[in-house]
């Protein structure tokens, strides 16, 4: 899906990169996706969390024909550049990674897409370094050969999936980019000095971070170089966290105090009017 609208939201999406610092939070469904566009951010990003709970699933259940299906709705809903979160590719060798990636950038409007190297291994919870490289060099093929002009974020879980050593991370978001990502990821950094040893190291490649708990400002993320900022799960979290403590007041006692916290109809609406 390569027509004028979808080439022009890759080509924005590029240049957001290129200096300053913005924010693309986590819709999970069009809903909460048109409501973040209504409030002026620039870029979304996808959540594989966010989605697999609004349908009932874990984390990583979801098959790539509805992350795709999920794709192409949200990028069909707004018009700013939405980057998804492609989990691991859905794939362990290369060779699949780079064809859902294909699939990914020639039927839906994604602006970009992540790869990480996760593994799901209790054991061994990142792919062997070679393969990680592997991985993100086919995932930059596919979108060459596509010529898709999408934008390829590499992503390295060891912050998460209980491997935090930010030489190891560090060595891996190098490799990743002179695999040809354009973007580095490393979801987890809690501190400063952590923040910045990863963008000196990747310069002058542009660097995500997420943030998922109240440890730090995009003042300051900004100012130690920081060129993009996402929040992951952590809305839709925050959305069910309403939802469990409002449901649970009733089941648990009867009462209905935490409806009286709920947002009014009139200004949802209002959020979500076209005419806003």
């Amino acid at each position: 899906m390569t027509d004028a609208r979808t080439t022009e939201l890759r080509q924005r999406f590029h240049t957001l990169h290129r200096s300053g610092c913005f924010v693309s939070p986590n819709p999970w469904d069009v809903g909460s996706a048109r409501l973040l566009v209504r409030m002026g951010f620039k870029a979304l990003a996808t959540t594989s969390s966010g989605f697999a709970w609004s349908t009932g699933r874990l984390d990583h259940e979801i098959l790539v024909d509805d992350a795709l299906e999920h794709l192409y709705g949200l990028t069909s809903a707004v018009d700013v550049p939405i980057s998804a979160d492609f989990e691991g590719g859905f794939a362990v060798d290369p060779a699949d990674v780079g064809a859902n990636v294909s699939r990914a950038v020639e039927n839906t409007a994604v602006a970009g897409l992540s790869i990480e190297d996760s593994s799901g291994d209790a054991s061994a919870p990142l792919f062997d370094f070679t393969l990680a490289v592997e991985r993100i060099a086919a995932a930059r093929q596919a979108m060459d050969r596509e010529m898709s002009g999408a934008f390829l974020i590499a992503r390295s879980e060891g912050f998460i999936a209980g491997r935090p050593d930010l030489d190891e991370t560090i060595k891996r978001l190098v490799a990743f980019s002179e695999a040809g990502a354009d973007c580095l990821f490393a979801p987890g950094l809690r501190t400063e000095d952590q923040i910045s040893a990863i963008v000196r190291a990747v310069a002058p490649k542009p660097v995500n971070v997420l943030v998922s708990a109240p440890f730090i400002t995009v003042d300051r993320l900004a100012a130690l170089g920081v060129r993009r900022v996402s929040v992951g799960g952590a809305l839709a979290r925050s959305a069910w966290n309403g939802f469990v403590h409002a449901a649970r007041e009733i089941a648990e006692h009867g009462t209905f105090n935490a409806l009286g916290e709920a947002i009014p109809a009139a200004e949802l609406n209002g959020l979500l009017s076209k005419r806003t």
